[in-house]
């Protein structure tokens, strides 16, 4: 009989950890999901999920919900617009090393991103960056799972794309490909290399069964609507301005992310990094994100 495991998981109720999750359910283990707030986390107690609270504020409570696990699935939130110096990465990465220090799980698997050997020119994936720097030192296996750019980031195409015929695109050129890969691809490797035995830190790089420009975007949404869909490329020197009118405090970060994304600065380290190759492609993504919105 299979034995059954059980992995801690933080940030079960977004999507990367809720892909985690699911798929380690899928494969018969129990679950610890580590949340803030319990009551964004009704649907997995119901589903069998045991809860812990814990935040990286509270080191005590964060290793108490790694204690006993037999592997810890780990992350920082999502930062988009971080202060000069990234000073709210380097405490939470502190925070996540002592805690698993304390508590010791089995082995931990840790997302960061396509990118994050380089030390510099990073932008917002600098915050993964340190995440990696701080937690290399751990006693206990790490894995560091680099996942290509989300298919999920094209959310926020979906309704100009319905509203003007065209979406505007920041990575340029309009015909060039880049690594991408879904949500759930992450989740299922994730899980994978939880359940896998191995020694000391490693590498493992996840992108998706092909790679797309911001033109396949278009004609993703294009089949998805029915109707045809343009990318515009929105031209570098109106970035800046463009991003302080959303509302971004500080563009700095997120236009190097892109300007290294676009200069293939961002890219995949290679050996001796494990290349891992997803099963879902842009256009099932696109449909789905299109079917939920009702778009």
């Amino acid at each position: 009989m299979k034995t059954k495991s059980t992995y801690a998981v933080m940030g079960i109720t977004g999507q990367v950890g809720g892909a985690v999750a699911r798929a380690l359910l899928a494969a018969g283990h129990n679950v610890r999901g580590i949340v803030r707030d319990q009551a964004r986390a009704a649907k997995w107690e119901s589903a069998g999920v045991e809860l812990a609270l814990g935040d990286y504020s509270n080191v005590d409570a964060l290793s108490a919900a790694f204690r006993g696990v037999d592997g810890a699935f780990v992350m920082l939130p999502a930062d988009f617009a971080p202060s000069r110096g990234y000073p709210k990465a380097r405490a939470e990465s502190l925070a996540l090393r002592e805690a698993l220090t304390a508590a010791m799980p089995s082995k931990v698997v840790a997302l960061s991103s396509i990118g994050a050997h380089h030390p510099t020119g990073l932008g917002l994936i600098t915050n993964l960056q340190i995440l990696e720097e701080t937690l290399a030192s751990l006693p206990m296996p790490i894995t560091f799972l680099r996942p290509a750019w989300f298919m999920e980031n094209s959310v926020w195409d979906i309704a100009p794309a319905v509203q003007t015929g065209t979406i505007s695109s920041f990575l340029l050129p309009l015909d060039k490909p880049i690594p991408m890969v879904a949500t759930p691809d992450i989740g299922r490797v994730a899980a994978e290399s939880l359940q896998e035995i191995w020694s000391g830190r490693r590498i493992v790089e996840l992108e998706g069964p092909s790679r797309y420009s911001p033109n396949d975007l278009a004609e993703a949404l294009s089949v998805a609507r029915g109707r045809h869909i343009s990318a515009v490329a929105v031209p570098r020197n109106e970035w800046d301005s463009l991003f302080l009118s959303q509302g971004t405090s500080d563009p700095a970060p997120r236009i190097e992310m892109l300007d290294g994304f676009n200069s293939d600065w961002i890219s995949f380290e290679g050996n001796p990094a494990t290349h891992v190759t997803g099963r879902i492609d842009l256009q099932s993504v696109i449909q789905t994100l299109v079917d939920q919105r009702g778009a």
